[in-house]
């Protein structure tokens, strides 16, 4: 089975306010997708849904199983980091290790000391003692020696400094990724996962806006620097966004062909944070 997870018509609501509308979703073998959008966009209420944490309306399947029919079951396989890694104050880190290996079936004890063996986290600290980012690296090696089919990330490196930030994601396509797993990271910050996507998903307002491969949406997507000149020239092909600097104008255009645009300025391949902006400023002006 190639699809490791399903979404098909999420809804989810609290009182009157809609939090998610129908909100479908497919992720398979080898994909690590991006769910990105604003604050408040949706994307955790998707992935308590996703988890069996809360009650909602719609089709959700993950590795087979209903979660919240199947959540013991599912979780065998799924492994999850929160935005906040919480673990008790006065756990040891031996013990947390110990607690891990007695309660999941699936977790390997020697895989996690190898990855703490690469930190600054000594085995018989307590969690009291550690750092935000060496918490967060605690949590990340309990996470990681479990032998999940899929990994569930919400904003992980929040609130962490750069340089943790990405030991977190080399770590994780180190020890954790291969072409059978698939990974779900939510983030507001694109640009610093940008490179390790191979899928993206823009979420505002509960909306499922663009679901594309990142190469496919890099090629639908043109960036467009232009003098000014032939910025109203350039505007007539209706771009989804402008951004002006000392004296240029970058302009994000939407399947507008090359040839039009080439004679205007200088054209370029779009960053992911470049086409995020561009889109989520479209969507709150429509």
């Amino acid at each position: 089975m190639n699809e490791l997870i399903s979404i098909t018509g999420l809804n989810k609501s609290y009182g009157k306010k809609h939090v998610v509308s129908d909100v479908s979703l497919s992720i398979h073998k080898g994909q690590i997708v991006g769910l990105v959008g604003p604050n408040g966009a949706g994307k955790t209420t998707c992935l308590q849904s996703m988890l069996g944490l809360i009650d909602f309306e719609g089709d959700i399947n993950v590795l087979g199983h209903h979660p919240r029919k199947d959540r013991e079951k599912m979780l065998n396989d799924v492994a999850y980091i929160s935005d906040v890694a919480i673990l008790p104050k006065w756990l040891k880190v031996t013990q947390a290790l110990s607690y891990m290996n007695d309660v999941h079936p699936n977790f390997d004890i020697e895989k996690a000391r190898t990855f703490l063996a690469k930190t600054n986290i000594d085995m018989n600290d307590k969690v009291k003692a550690l750092s935000k980012g060496m918490v967060t690296q605690l949590h990340l090696s309990l996470v990681l020696a479990i032998d999940a089919k899929v990994l569930v990330l919400d904003e992980p490196t929040l609130g962490l400094d750069i340089l943790t930030r990405r030991q977190f994601y080399t770590h994780l396509l180190e020890d954790f990724y291969t072409e059978d797993k698939c990974i779900l990271i939510t983030t507001h910050q694109i640009e610093e996962i940008e490179h390790i996507l191979t899928d993206v998903a823009f979420i505002q307002e509960g909306k499922i806006v663009i679901a594309e491969s990142t190469e496919n949406i890099r090629e639908r997507f043109t960036l467009l620097t232009v003098t000014q000149d032939n910025i109203e020239q350039a505007k007539q092909f209706k771009p989804l966004f402008s951004n002006s600097l000392m004296g240029l104008t970058t302009m994000l255009f939407d399947n507008q062909k090359n040839e039009d645009l080439q004679t205007l300025g200088k054209i370029s391949v779009p960053s992911l944070a470049d086409i995020f902006v561009g889109v989520m400023t479209k969507e709150i002006c429509s």
